[in-house]
């Protein structure tokens, strides 16, 4: 499929436009699924699109869309069907509660720490880290992270201590 004088783009538009339809018309046929027929052969254009100029000078482009489309449909496919196979086996997750308003509290006081601080914090607290492996996560010395831990617990607790305590 050679340009004849036009822009790669002008070219690829025009063979997007002689194209596309076919494609989705196969992977849909395949499938039997409309929307992953047409996420498929949006994907794999745009493949297409980003390899365009070995794409293009390829014997048949259009095949190559096909097979792209194609396995992008099956692999999705095979995603979808494999999860839906773990769901009958666990049966539905249960939603989430709504987060209470102690959770809310910390958030909020969380927000107010600088951004270095409350990394570390979450990092030790929530993720469980140890000192040495945050110095290691974040590249700072493990003296930093000793530093920083207890400056947000400080701060933590000034910032969550009752009110009346702040009134004093």
């Amino acid at each position: 499929m050679k340009g004849g004088g036009l822009s790669a783009a002008a070219e690829f538009d025009e063979f997007y436009r002689a194209t596309a339809q076919r494609v989705v018309h196969l992977v849909y046929a395949s499938t039997g699924d409309l929307e992953l027929a047409r996420d498929s052969t949006q994907e794999a254009y745009a493949r297409a699109w980003q390899r365009w100029a070995r794409v293009r000078d390829s014997d048949e482009p259009l095949a190559w869309v096909r097979t792209v489309a194609r396995r992008i449909a099956i692999s999705t496919w095979r995603k979808d069907t494999n999860r839906a196979r773990v769901l009958e086996r666990t049966g539905p997750t249960s939603e989430p509660a709504a987060p209470g308003d102690d959770r809310m509290t910390v958030v909020s006081a969380l927000r107010r720490l600088g951004p270095e601080v409350r990394e570390t914090i979450a990092l030790h607290y929530l993720a469980d880290l140890s000192i040495d492996e945050i110095a290691r996560q974040t590249g700072s010395p493990p003296g930093t992270v000793k530093a920083r831990l207890h400056r947000g617990r400080h701060q933590l607790a000034t910032i969550l201590a009752p009110k009346e305590a702040h009134d004093d």
